[in-house]
């Protein structure tokens, strides 16, 4: 008999972890005590595992990647992602409940090489106390509006809340109003704000027709209320949305990913239009790349968009672990073709 390949081996490990993680749960870690320095350990993520020399994929080019660990049982589960203007700052959030601040570094040819100076904390509830039940810990999207003020989307009990700062207790937000019609585990995963303050979501399950799910534009009016109206998402099978940033060319980016246990973990990097994003209309993205095995792919959840010191645009990826020790916390950048 043959030996295994090296994607067979993978996909296999892959899938182990999984099984396990569906049979036994991964134990989530208790809520962070409070606001303390991290150090995350940093090493070289390979592009494509059985081609050293391998650059592009799709219309992207590869600028790096690294795989994360720290000295904190709460760094994990990585669901959405915030990078500066001047790409020299990252945020993210977890879907225990914690957040995540890091300056990033990068080496000589401006590819990205590790992250410093990191901070985590946890989120507080509206009663001003750490978010410390998974029921109600779960953030999985975020958002910074102009005013610099951070939204955080939740889901199993779906909701939107506003923080002045991560640290801050925050107040209630209002969302569409069928966000609560949404399963339990497939709410808000994609959430960006525009510079005039409206605000983009995406469902990563609720669909109301066949082969889209649910999105939602809200536009801010009199008194800071915002009213929302919907549009629909197109999907193919097993794919859905996971994160969702706007290009610097007004365009947005959009993270699908897909899982199943004969072929594993897949990505799927979108591009749309903002023509396309109105009222009852339906978005139908173009695909820029599909990641999987054996190039550099975990459970993307998380994305951010800048632009870099040529111009160009720079797609960052983030994933999440479910803080089982046979996945990983990998960050990705990317370079979109001119």
């Amino acid at each position: 008999m043959a030996a295994p390949t090296l994607r067979t081996v993978l996909r296999t490990l892959f899938v182990i972890c999984l099984l396990a993680t569906a049979c036994t749960g991964a134990s989530p870690p208790a809520a962070v005590a409070q606001e303390q320095p991290l150090e995350i350990r940093s090493s070289s993520q390979p592009f494509k595992i059985d081609d050293p020399s391998a650059k592009t994929i799709g219309k992207l080019v590869w600028r790096g990647g690294i795989m994360m660990t720290a000295n904190s049982p709460n760094f994990g589960g990585w669901s959405d992602l915030h990078v500066s203007p001047d790409g020299k700052q990252l945020t993210s959030i977890s879907d225990e409940g914690a957040w995540l601040t890091a300056n990033i570094e990068y080496d000589g040819e401006a590819n990205l090489a590790g992250l410093s100076n990191a901070r985590i904390g946890q989120l507080h509830g509206l009663d001003g106390r750490l978010i410390a039940s998974k029921a109600e810990a779960d953030a999985e999207a975020m958002a910074q509006l102009p005013d610099g003020s951070w939204l955080v989307a939740f889901e199993r009990n779906h909701r939107i809340w506003r923080y002045s700062t991560l640290t801050a207790t925050p107040v209630p937000f209002e969302g569409p109003a069928d966000i609560g019609r949404q399963p339990s585990n497939g709410g808000i995963e994609a959430m960006t704000a525009l510079g005039d303050g409206r605000v983009i979501a995406i469902s990563e399950e609720y669909s109301l027709r066949p082969d889209t799910v649910v999105g939602w534009i809200g536009t801010p009016g009199a008194g800071g209320r915002y009213q929302w109206t919907s549009f629909s998402y197109a999907t193919i099978p097993d794919f859905r949305p996971t994160a969702i940033a706007r290009m610097p060319d007004g365009s947005y980016a959009v993270l699908e990913r897909a899982f199943d246990f004969a072929r594993g973990v897949r990505v799927r990097v979108m591009r749309f239009p903002a023509s396309q994003l109105v009222a009852g209309g339906t978005v139908q993205a173009e695909e820029l790349a599909r990641l999987a095995s054996p190039y550099a792919v975990d459970n993307l959840e998380g994305l951010a968009v800048t632009k870099g010191m040529r111009g160009e645009t720079l797609l960052w990826l983030i994933s999440d672990d479910n803080f089982n020790p046979l996945q990983r916390n990998i960050l990705l950048l990317f370079e979109l073709k001119q």
